[in-house]
């Protein structure tokens, strides 16, 4: 079984970074609906805090590494541009794409919403992680700041969900595969 750099940088990028990031946010979503059932909101220990803390910078972090990954190491792959009179356009993803009418959207609309939209994922959830750190108790006591904060997850989610939802698409089409180096996963034993 062998996999490219590039692929493997591919997958990092979205199926750990990425999914990962889309699962912790789910989570914030869960905790915050939590809370608006609640009438009085229970006293949390140090622990909870801390934990509570490093659980919404860890989801901040996993939105900026997957962004940051897709803009500075996967995109520059994509975007590559085939040398004149390239036939075979399976290593420059993006020419691919466009090269035929049927895959062409999947750029123009699909990758235009996957780079500029998936900026607002991180930069949500960093302010969504900032205002419940720093105003933990207004955040458990104040019915409109969580309101705030449960709009802000859900816009997070929302663009990060379609961003990878886009970013699975293109990839099926034209995968960011490289042809030079290759990783071997796993021998044949045949």
């Amino acid at each position: 079984m062998q996999i490219s750099l590039r692929g493997l940088a591919t997958s990092i990028h979205g199926m750990l970074f990425g999914a990962f990031f889309l699962l912790t946010i789910f989570g914030v979503l869960v905790e915050l609906c939590r809370q608006f059932g609640e009438t009085r909101p229970a006293e949390q220990s140090a622990r909870a805090r801390l934990l509570e803390s490093l659980y919404l910078t860890a989801t901040a972090a996993l939105g900026w590494a997957a962004v940051l990954s897709g803009a500075y190491i996967v995109f520059p792959w994509y975007r590559a541009v085939p040398p004149a009179g390239a036939i075979n356009l399976e290593p420059w993803p993006q020419a691919l794409l466009r090269s035929s009418r049927l895959t062409a959207g999947w750029h123009t609309f699909g990758m235009e919403w996957k780079e500029h939209v998936a900026w607002f994922a991180p930069m949500a959830m960093t302010t969504v992680a900032w205002i419940f750190i720093r105003y933990r108790t207004q955040v458990r006591t104040v019915p409109h700041l969580r309101t705030a904060l449960l709009l802000f997850t859900l816009a997070a989610f929302g663009s990060a969900a379609a961003a990878g939802l886009f970013g699975a698409m293109i990839n099926k089409h034209a995968p960011v595969a490289g042809i030079r180096t290759a990783i071997n996963i796993m021998e044949s034993t045949r």
